[in-house]
């Protein structure tokens, strides 16, 4: 079962059956984690006016919104949290100070270590599980995640097919929670 405490929800806006807003509303009010607004296909002026108003939706239930990729739109909105893909951390080196937290995507034992050398405050590791977004690409694996976990002094959370059957055992590889797509943009 999910434990919103555990959860970094991952948005994708195509997935949702209700006005995308409305389903932030609902999300932020769960208070997961954190929220990262991962909206792969949007141009950084698109995707800074989308910013702005779920900044507004998480601030006003006090749940933690962290911006995807574009760094320059998180400073223009005063927010001190951003995910990178580790080949934007990597052209990044120097040039985050003034953020808070700075979480960085892996996919391996190597990664997680370059990531954590480059300044990452939190990883998220996968694809742990088969996933739709990963089609065709096999899981990495439990074993893979725990070995993550034990390689990095940081916050690590799985992501790829985690569902409320298998969250649990993403915890007891040492994980600090895990990300979600699917379970929290098609419900409730």
């Amino acid at each position: 079962m999910y434990t919103f405490k555990n959860m970094l929800a991952v948005t994708n806006r195509r997935l949702c059956e209700r006005p995308f807003l409305e389903q932030i509303d609902w999300l932020a009010s769960c208070h997961p984690a954190g929220i990262i607004l991962r909206e792969k296909d949007l141009e950084e002026e698109k995707y800074q006016d989308l910013a702005k108003k779920v900044l507004a939706v998480c601030r006003r239930h006090g749940t933690l919104c962290i911006l995807h990729t574009w760094t320059e739109c998180a400073r223009k909105l005063g927010c001190p949290d951003i995910h990178l893909p580790l080949w934007k951390l990597r052209g990044m080196a120097g040039k985050l100070e003034g953020f808070r937290r700075i979480g960085a995507s892996v996919h391996s034992v190597e990664e997680a270590e370059e990531a954590c050398a480059l300044g990452a405050s939190y990883l998220t590791a996968g694809h742990v599980f088969l996933t739709d977004c990963k089609k065709g690409i096999p899981a990495r694996g439990l074993d893979f995640l725990q070995e993550v976990c034990r390689a990095v002094p940081l916050p690590v959370y799985g992501i790829g097919g985690i569902t409320e059957e298998n969250a649990a055992s993403v915890l007891e590889q040492g994980a600090a929670g895990y990300c979600v797509m699917s379970g929290v943009m098609r419900n409730p």
